[in-house]
């Protein structure tokens, strides 16, 4: 069994480096479809993604898109969450997915063999297209949810990660969280008609990935859309203001002070998405070999960990820089930080950084998409944001393309110091 397990791996690691054949057409319903047939296990990974985030949501409703994905699968078409689960037991099959600030998703994975297969691509279907948002089951979730929002309150990494969000989001949905009364004022019919407004088959990204043919796929991807609203187009949240450059301080008794530094940075697929990837790692993205965990852990001890990343997004997604730290020495640490980020921003990374860099991202991708699940990830990723069929076989390339100066060109296009914002909790 050891020896099977290890000839699987092996196979699945020589398809990630041997590059990924990805496939992609509109089906009649009107859905994208991404595809890469694989042999090597006998499963079938499908996922479905629409433009139904946390940003298509009112302030005053924020939270109803967590609930119309959660609630997919809590009844549909005549059966009730009891029997939708029980289903997939039977059939050895899992549903999955969930909701960001842009998009929602719901995934299976199942055996490809035709029964089981069959069963469940028919499941899938109907908790798609067919969802109840059962009245019981919606009072339910809002319960557990606003309990959740209470207990986060008490929380100071909870509290400064909403107000950083809030903070360098100004009157902006990416900057909205659930509050309880948004969630208290969410009805069944709010989900209906997010539902179909936004579950519609043209703006659908469908995902394949496993042990199926061309023929079959295109099969599956009409299947599991044809029944959906006929609506959904692509669609975009509203445009990403900056912030003004701020330090906000809020009170709180923990003995720990939670900062976090940053601002909108970067959309999807915007050309410096690998400049400012390769030289975050250098920054705060490479653990122990970044230069703000040196200088702010080992040498100073201000903090046990601190990082640095960009969080892509359909628009302007966060940089973001975070650490914890005692309450008596915030203003060292933030000094520190301040003149890291300075530092780097004006001389970017030397030359033996970079090469560093640039062999971590590219020795690890295998690591990175050595599953079918892992494949997926990318796949709907690639769909969703429309990046080039080829972004997983250029990747390589890319990376290694990178120069100090554009490094340095895109940062200063990117982290202009007279928007970034300062968020500590457990301030004194």
């Amino acid at each position: 069994m050891r020896t099977l397990i290890v000839v699987l791996l092996s196979c699945l690691s020589s398809l990630a480096l041997a590059g990924v054949k990805i496939e992609n057409w509109v089906a009649p319903s009107g859905a994208r479809v991404y595809f890469v047939e694989t042999r090597v296990l006998p499963i079938l990974d499908v996922q479905i993604d629409f433009a139904a985030g946390g940003a298509f949501v009112p302030a005053a409703k924020a939270g109803l898109a967590g609930l119309t994905r959660g609630l997919l699968e809590a009844g549909a078409g005549e059966l009730d969450e009891e029997r939708i689960a029980g289903r997939l037991v039977d059939i050895a099959a899992r549903i999955g997915g969930g909701a960001d600030s842009d998009r929602a998703s719901l995934s299976l994975r199942t055996l490809s063999a035709s029964k089981q297969r069959e069963a469940a691509l028919d499941l899938m279907r109907t908790v798609l297209s067919a969802p109840t948002f059962p009245q019981s089951v919606l009072e339910r979730e809002k319960a557990r949810s606003i309990a959740s929002i209470r207990e986060a309150e008490t929380r100071p990494d909870a509290i400064a990660g909403k107000r950083f969000a809030a903070a360098i989001y100004p009157d902006h949905p990416y900057g909205i969280s659930p509050t309880v009364e948004s969630v208290s004022a969410i009805t069944r019919e709010d989900l209906v008609a997010f539902h179909r407004q936004h579950y519609g088959a043209k703006g659908a990204i469908v995902s394949i990935i496993g042990d199926v043919s061309r023929a079959e796929a295109e099969a599956i991807a009409q299947r599991l859309t044809e029944a959906l609203p006929p609506g959904g187009g692509a669609l975009v949240p509203p445009p990403v203001t900056k912030p003004q450059r701020a330090t906000i301080k809020v009170d709180h008794p923990a003995a720990q002070s939670h900062v976090h530094v940053g601002l909108p940075a970067i959309s999807r697929g915007d050309p410096d998405y690998f400049p400012l990837l390769v030289g975050n790692y250098t920054l705060g993205g490479g653990g122990f070999v970044s230069r703000l965990m040196k200088e702010v852990r080992e040498k100073r001890g201000y903090a046990y960990s601190v990082y640095s990343y960009f969080a892509p997004r359909k628009l302007e997604g966060p940089f973001e820089i975070g650490l914890q730290t005692r309450r008596d020495q915030v203003q060292d640490a933030l000094k520190v930080v301040d003149e890291v980020l300075t530092e780097f921003m004006a001389r970017g990374p030397t030359v033996k950084e970079l090469a560093a860099a640039k062999k971590n991202m590219v020795d690890g991708l295998a690591l990175r998409m050595d599953s079918n699940a892992k494949l997926l990830g990318y796949l709907s990723a690639i769909g969703f944001y429309g990046l080039p069929l080829t972004y997983l076989d250029e990747f390589p390339a890319k990376v290694n393309a990178v120069t100090v100066e554009q490094v340095k060109a895109a940062f200063a296009r990117h982290v202009k110091a007279e928007n970034l914002v300062t968020v500590v909790v457990a301030a004194d």
